[in-house]
């Protein structure tokens, strides 16, 4: 039996102005972190240039944010448990402002590395926390399109990071680069006292037994007191709480862990069937999310575009601009339809049309650079098509879907604390693409490392189709029994999908 999360019929397929308005604010961190990304891509052909430092401190500098935004992906699992879910979003806006200023201020690479590890933590927390924010305050009906709201923010960010290196790229050497990546404290400082505006999350606070209070967030972010009667239902049966209870405190049973605690043992050493199926699926999605190759192109678009034949700093620069464009354009697209068309129907797509990309992307890139003629106006031209094609499969399907799919699957004790563990395999996996990719390209040419990529895709395909139901439409508290029934849930998933 599936149930749909609220009652009101048609009422609740209306969209809540402010659920939609809680998602967008806590989203914007995202915005933030994208910038961060895209502007690093830009500000490195400076930074160089005037640190005069080697490829591999590169490789470190860009790698590095992600490193730390591992840890802090973890422990912003835990502190949002203890603290709640709208204090660990203003807690990740004061810890990537403070990154910010250290990078904007940075005499050395060394004060450069240490604010981009600050960041790198504030970062953690947001990729952590805004998804999870976003999926428990909506209804089933579009949590697709709110949970991909961050996905849509790290688009625009990395846009106008793009957009920020050519703006500044004219300043002076010593001044530009540090503006680039200075400014980005600016909105962090105004996003932080913004979030003390917003609610906590109606799911967090019922976890605490503050019922009260969860009933009148639940009130305003659902579209008739019917689903709002039937959501705190839901949530109370699954927090383990009666039903009937209609006090405005319940204190939490001593036995029962309301903060985290024990959490790592119910994911990891003693998990039940659908929390291992649960546990691997967050993982993979995450894992293959970077290893398809995207960092690869969103930091170094200005190398690929180089080894492709486009010389000049200016036109590496505007060329970038593209992919951040494509990228926010797809991503924005794809908010539309993860609830339309579902979670599964639009990974298998994207990831098709990925492979598909990256085959000719690497083709291309091995015929110039075996080419000792003149520049090969076709190849270079396919070399942009396939890399904005690439950039458009991932951000329509693979890429929101991530996001969207690994914050609604886990039940809602262990949420937090097993998205996080989803979060941190993301970041891993970003660092070691950015960490790694001009050595790769070194040791297997640029266009062997796109086609490795493209063979990581293929896997990806086969992971998805064998592994993921789909979740279109179900509430919080019915996934985990989806995932209970095995292969045979995602067959039934499928079937009444089509």
């Amino acid at each position: 039996m599936v149930s749909i999360e609220g009652g009101g019929g048609q009422n609740q397929q209306k969209l809540n102005m402010y659920a939609a308005g809680c998602s967008i604010v806590a989203s914007m961190i995202s915005i933030i972190f994208g910038y961060d990304t895209g502007v690093m891509s830009g500000a490195m052909i400076f930074i160089k240039d005037e640190l005069k430092i080697h490829d591999t401190e590169v490789e470190i500098l860009a790698g590095i944010l992600n490193i730390c935004a591992l840890f802090g992906s973890l422990l912003a699992g835990r502190t949002s448990d203890y603290i709640g879910r709208r204090y660990t979003i203003f807690a990740a806006c004061i810890i990537f402002m403070l990154g910010s200023i250290l990078m904007g201020y940075a005499p050395n690479y060394g004060v450069l590395m240490t604010g981009r590890c600050t960041a790198g933590i504030g970062v953690g927390f947001a990729l952590m926390i805004a998804p999870v924010y976003s999926a428990e305050v909506s209804s089933p009906s579009y949590r697709g399109f709110l949970t991909s709201l961050p996905e849509l923010g790290i688009s625009i960010g990395v846009l106008l990071g793009y957009i920020s290196n050519v703006a500044f790229g004219g300043l002076s050497l010593k001044l530009g680069w540090r503006i680039m990546l200075g400014i980005a404290a600016i909105p962090s400082l105004a996003l932080a006292f913004g979030i003390l505006k917003m609610p906590e999350s109606p799911r967090w606070l019922v976890m605490q037994g503050r019922l009260g209070e969860a009933k009148k967030i639940l009130s305003r972010v659902s579209n008739s007191e019917e689903e709002a009667e039937t959501r705190l239902r839901d949530i109370k049966e699954v927090a383990g709480i009666d039903v009937n209870c209609n006090d405005d405190f319940v204190k939490p049973d001593p036995l029962k862990k309301t903060h985290g605690e024990g959490v790592w043992k119910e994911l990891i050493i003693r998990p039940t069937p659908a929390v291992r199926w649960i546990l691997i699926a967050a993982v993979g999605i995450h894992f293959f999310e970077h290893a398809v190759g995207i960092e690869a192109v969103i930091l170094y678009s200005p190398r690929i575009f180089k080894k492709a034949g486009i010389v000049g700093k200016e036109k590496l620069l505007r060329a970038s601009v593209g992919v951040g464009l494509t990228k926010f354009v797809f991503v924005f697209i794809s908010t539309f339809l993860v609830d339309r068309v579902g979670r599964r129907r639009l990974l298998l797509v994207s990831t098709a049309g990925i492979i598909a990309a990256l085959a000719v992307l690497g083709a291309c890139l091995t015929i110039v650079e075996h080419h000792h003629g003149g520049q090969l106006v076709w190849a270079l031209s396919l070399c942009i098509i396939s890399t904005y094609t690439f950039v458009a499969f991932f951000n329509i399907g693979l890429a929101p879907v991530t996001w969207v799919y690994s914050s609604e699957i886990f039940p809602l004790k262990l949420r937090a604390q097993g998205y996080s563990i989803g979060v941190a395999v993301n970041r891993l996996m970003n660092a070691t693409i950015s960490m790694s990719f001009i050595s790769l390209y070194e040791a297997i040419t640029i266009g062997g490392a796109f086609f490795l990529f493209a063979g990581i895709a293929v896997l990806a395909w086969f992971f998805f189709y064998f592994l993921f139901p789909e979740t279109k439409g179900r509430s919080l508290e019915d996934i985990e029994e989806l995932f209970s029934k095995g292969i045979s849930g995602r067959a039934e998933a499928v079937k009444s999908d089509m």
